[in-house]
Formats: C-alpha cells, structure tokens, sequence
C-alpha cells in the first residue's frame, strides 16, 4: 500500500515557514525542496511572532552557553526488527535496534546529531522534554522543513536540564513504527546513589503484523467523518478482521469498550497485537540482571502511540524520585501509570529471585513483561500479574516538586484557555473545535508567567504534550502551590487542568495530545511568542 501524506505536511505546505532560508541551508539532499508558498495574510501573521530562527532564539540559546560538544550520527531506516519468540517485523527504526541506541549527555554539553534520512518519506526529529533551541524542535512545516528521502540534517543545541528524555519523528504517525530512543542527560552533581541503571522503554506494537502500518490505522479511525466510509465499531464491538483499509488484508485495528477507572472511562482507540517493553513481547521478556540488595534506578519512558501504562515490579515498592525529568520528593508506591510521553526515574532496592516488571496496557486487557533476575529461577509466566498492580496507583497530580526545581508562586500575567473538543465517533480531535492550523498561534511574550487552562469537553482523557518548556501542575482554581514540573499531562473526561509555565525559550511550540491518533486528526495548537 503506498504511504498516505500526513496531516501536518500537507497543512504545513500551505504556510509560511519562519526562517526558511537559514532553515534550508542545513539540509543537504540530491534534489532541493520547494519553498513554503507564501501569502499576504500568512507573512503578516508571521510578522507578528518570534521566527524559529531569529535573533531571539539565537540569544536565547547563546544564555544557555555552548559545553562540550558530544557528536552523535544517526540513521532513520527501513529495517526488520525481531520483537522475541521468532517474530520478526518489517517496519522503520533508528539503526537496526529497537528501542534505538540511546544518546547520553551530560547536563551543559552540547549535543551535535545528524540524522540521515534513508526512509521513503520525509522525516524529523523531536527532543521529547528538552527545552532546546526553537530551529531545533523538529516539527515540519512549523519549525523546519521536512527532512527529505536522502537528505540529512544537523541538529545542534546546547542541553540544560538532567533528566530522562526521549526522541523520536514529528512527522504523521511515524512513531508508532520503530522510530524512537532514549536520550538520558546525566547531572554532573548527581544527589542519588544507586548501584545499576535500568532504561526501561514501554510501547504498542502493530506495524509489519498482517500486513498492518501505522498510516492504515489512522485511515480507519477517521474514515468515519465523512460518513461514506463507515463509522467506529459500537462500544463494546469491534470490528471484523479484513476491513482495515480498502483493499488491505490488513486486520481492524479499531478498539471500543477500552474501559479504565483511573482514566475515568474510554482508554484507547487502537487494538495493538503486541506490548513491548524494550522492544520485547512478554513471551520473550528482556532480562536485567543484578544482586540482591542492588539499589536500582529505573528510568522507565512511555513511548506508545495510543496506551497508558500501568507499572509495576512484583514484590517490590518502587520510589518516585522524578517525573518527566525533573525531580520530585521521594514519594513510594507499589505501582505507576504513565500516560504517553511520560517518564518516571524510580528507586527499587532488589530482592532475592526472579522477579516480573510488568506494564499492563491500561484498560486494554493485555500486558508487556521484562524480567528482573538476582537469582536462579525460571523466567515468570507472560500473563503474571504483580498484586501490586491492584493496590493504589500514583499519578502525578500526587507528587510534589524538589524544592530545587519548584515554580515560584506568582500571579500569571496572562491566561490562556483551550477547550478540548471531538469525539470517537466522528475522530476530529481538535482544540476549540478548529483542527490544527500551523498559521493559527496562541500568544504569549517572553518574561510572562502563563496560565494554560484545559477544559475537556470529549468524553475520553488526553495526555497533553507541550514543546520546549516544562509547566507545574496546579489546583483547579490555580491557587495552590505549584505542583510537579511536568511537560506532559493527562487531563481526564469533562474535567479541566491548569498549569503554569514561564515564558523563557521564545519561539513556535507545538502543544498537542500525545495519543499520536488524536494529534494527527487534528489536536494540536501552536504557543507563539510575540516579538
């Protein structure tokens, strides 16, 4: 089946792009690519906001300073991937690997990666979490053009904040493939001791089986709005394998009766075959070895497209030590849930034995497996199910920030509200009922504390995502202390959020769901900075 364009190429196409010419000269490809077409009304919009790469980002990234300079070459390739047990799937990866090779840094170097593209589609990168330099952000269309088939770019920004992060495209649904690694930046003055490390990265898996991509799936879940191609299964049902696409063999992938408490209610849209944690099944777990008494930190990374995890290391307590990066105060608990995009750093002293990490698909009815082993024994079952699974589970509206990295109270000088709109009927996922739109920005200005408040208006919960800043969660009424520093945040069915961030890294910031089928259906806005 041939690639469908995604979305936002084809609305970034329309555009003015920001500082294109200085954009254009990092790319190198056989045939150069067209320019953005330009129109009275997008260059007077583009007038009134920071350019990616204009003199405010530049001065903006020169404050941050220029450490030493680790280079790293990376390859986006089509590849075939051995998920455990004998299956092996055709699909795209960084490298021959999945997850891809982490990148490590250290807090204050500067990071200088090149990526090649050698997919058959154009592609980017995103630095999930990174509060990098705008040019660098990765999204096509809005911060840089496309990296086209052949061609490579060179990604260069300074890295400030420890933490455990992640990369991956922010082209259409490029994600869902084998497209994503961890980037861990170590902190020089780091306060934690601990014997071993466990990077720990969960995901949903479907490209490559039956015939399956990600491109089919989300052709299917928004074939519906129309109404001259049928509609989403009945809650409860789902539909009939053969009916993915037309004239696909590819089996449905349409998931209903997906149903969570903790999610308060619809918890994915998308039927996966298989959860991975490491880019292992369960019936083949990745093992990580250790002694007992081994104080281990796990850095553990949801990078699905469309399911929240729920975490847990049977026989053990696990203590919170950061959230999305950034440190919080120690809280303990026997299980997690991490919404896509989220990380957690946790402490776990190992017992003796053999021990299942198991992360169950919230709401999905199915489970990814890894293995911890400080003994002989045999490996557990692929269908364990830790109790601890069943006892409270933390969320991150529980955490409280390290004083070191807590907001200061302060009143915003500006507030901006964002209705959450869509359906699954329909699957036009949008804010305010206006799908993305790279020329429409919601304003702010460098220096101002803003308030974003999120009021869900859909019936199902979205993880919101936004780019090259971190914001703390508040109360509803924004009157308590500022919570946990966060740059992804799940808001729950006709409930409303609020979060408070400095504006300091001006710039085009995509905020988005990170459920990547509702974003590329059209979830998305853009936070802009005015000059």
């Amino acid at each position: 089946m041939s690639e469908m364009p995604n979305r936002r190429a084809v609305l970034g196409a329309g555009i003015a792009l920001a500082g294109t010419t200085a954009l254009a000269s990092r790319v190198h490809a056989a045939t150069p690519a067209s320019a953005p077409a330009h129109t009275p009304s997008a260059a007077r919009a583009a007038d009134r906001y920071v350019a990616p790469d204009g003199p405010e980002v530049l001065e903006a990234e020169a404050r941050r300073g220029a450490g030493p300079l680790r280079k790293v070459s990376l390859t986006a390739t089509a590849s075939r991937l051995e998920l455990g047990g004998g299956l092996t799937v055709p699909t795209w990866s960084y490298g021959d690997r999945l997850p891809g090779r982490a990148v490590r840094v250290t807090a204050g170097d500067t990071l200088a990666l090149t990526l090649a593209n050698h997919l058959p589609q154009s592609t980017t990168v995103h630095w999930h979490g990174l509060s990098v330099r705008n040019d660098m952000d990765g999204v096509p269309g809005l911060t840089q053009r496309p990296i086209e088939p052949g061609a490579e770019f060179a990604y260069r920004f300074a890295v400030t904040y420890p933490g455990t992060y992640w990369f991956h495209p922010h082209s259409g649904v490029q994600l869902d493939r084998g497209l994503y690694a961890p980037l861990i930046v170590d902190d020089p003055r780091e306060p934690l001791a601990y014997d071993k490390e466990w990077v720990v990265v969960l995901d949903d898996w479907l490209d490559g089986i039956g015939g399956s991509t990600p491109d089919a799936v989300l052709d299917e879940l928004t074939r519906g709005r129309g109404g001259s191609h049928g509609t989403a299964p009945e809650h409860g049902a789902a539909a009939e394998p053969g009916t993915a696409d037309s004239g696909s063999d590819a089996p449905s992938h349409l998931l209903a009766n997906a149903d969570s408490e903790l999610l308060g209610g619809h918890a994915g849209d998308v039927a996966y075959p298989h959860y991975l944690i490491n880019g292992r099944r369960a019936s083949a777990p990745s093992v990580f070895e250790a002694r007992p008494g081994d104080r281990i930190r796990l850095r553990v990374i949801n990078a699905g497209g469309d399911t929240p995890f729920r975490l847990a290391l049977g026989g053990h307590r696990m203590t919170v030590t950061h959230s999305d990066g950034f440190p919080v105060r120690h809280t303990e608990t026997g299980a997690l849930l991490l919404g896509m995009g989220e990380r957690y750093d946790v402490l776990v002293t190992a017992g003796d034995g053999v021990f299942p990490l198991t992360a169950l698909a919230e709401g999905k009815g199915a489970s990814a497996l890894a293995v911890l082993r400080t003994a002989p024994g045999a490996l557990p079952p692929a269908t364990v199910r830790p109790g601890e699974l069943d006892g409270p589970v933390l969320t991150a509206g529980r955490l409280t920030p390290d004083e070191s990295v807590a907001l200061p109270a302060r009143e915003p000088d500006r507030t901006v509200r964002l209705s959450l709109t869509g359906s699954m009927e329909r699957y036009d996922w949008a804010f305010d009922g206006r799908p993305y739109d790279p020329a429409v920005r919601r304003p702010v200005r460098a220096g101002e504390r803003v308030r974003l408040v999120f009021e869900n208006r859909t019936s199902m919960w979205h993880p919101l995502h936004l780019h090259g800043h971190t914001f703390a969660l508040t109360g509803a009424d924004g009157r308590r202390s500022p919570g946990a520093r966060k740059d992804t945040a799940a808001i729950l069915p006709r409930r409303s959020l609020t979060v408070d961030l400095d504006a300091d890294n001006p710039g085009l910031w995509m905020l988005h769901c990170h459920n990547l089928y509702h974003a590329e259906s059209g979830m998305m806005t853009v936070l802009g900075y005015l000059r």
